[in-house]
């Protein structure tokens, strides 16, 4: 596991494991997690996401507390994920930083509650999984523009963008900052900011179900 530049964001490597029949990813790991953020990640949703080419999701959060964690991966086509914090009070407020994600790059992010997350989709059918922290609830689902100049984030030059209608009449982050929409850094819960361990146990090579 790797930290982001955005405090309380990770990079976790995934392990594929090829025979001659396909591959098999162990995708998720409790105990790996738990060893990096200092206690685990509770899990109260799954879901799936698939975009064509060009789409941008995000930049997405939840009000805090109690916020959702997320953790996230694609496992078909590929997508370049974003997690931004957007916390009031925090160290990093206002920094991005970027992963791609994919089959041929098989790894996961995980955010803290409270931080923002988007991706856009490099290829066509790029299906996104989602473990989150908390379940659903729209009243506290937020959004800040995914174009916000003040953002800049590096979305791919020349590719037509597709937008939700949510997504294309969101707030800049200074909007949202006057508007008091952004979660507080310090509603956070403390293992956003637990201490880069020596690293997990080695373990074995899960079998190829």
């Amino acid at each position: 596991m790797r930290r982001l530049a955005v405090d309380g964001a990770w990079e976790i490597d995934l392990r594929p494991h090829h025979d001659e029949r396909g591959t098999f990813v162990e995708w998720y790991s409790d105990d790996e997690l738990a060893a990096a953020l200092g206690a685990p990640m509770p899990v109260a949703l799954g879901a799936v996401s698939i975009s064509r080419k060009g789409v941008v999701r995000g930049v997405h959060f939840v009000e805090t507390p109690p916020g959702q964690a997320r953790y996230v991966t694609c496992v078909a086509g590929e997508v370049r994920d974003f997690v931004v914090d957007v916390r009031e009070g925090s160290p990093t407020f206002g920094r991005w930083d970027s992963v791609r994600l994919g089959p041929d790059r098989w790894r996961a992010v995980h955010l803290a509650e409270g931080l923002g997350h988007a991706f856009t989709a490099l290829t066509d059918r790029a299906t996104v999984l989602y473990l989150c922290s908390a379940p659903y609830r729209p009243g506290r689902e937020r959004t800040v523009h995914p174009l916000d100049p003040e953002l800049a984030l590096p979305w791919p030059a020349g590719a037509e963008r597709t937008l939700s209608v949510r997504d294309r009449e969101a707030p800049t982050l200074a909007e949202a900052r006057r508007r008091g929409l952004l979660p507080a850094w310090s509603a956070t819960p403390p293992r956003s900011t637990a201490a880069t361990p020596a690293g997990p146990p080695p373990r074995p090579a899960p079998p190829t179900a």
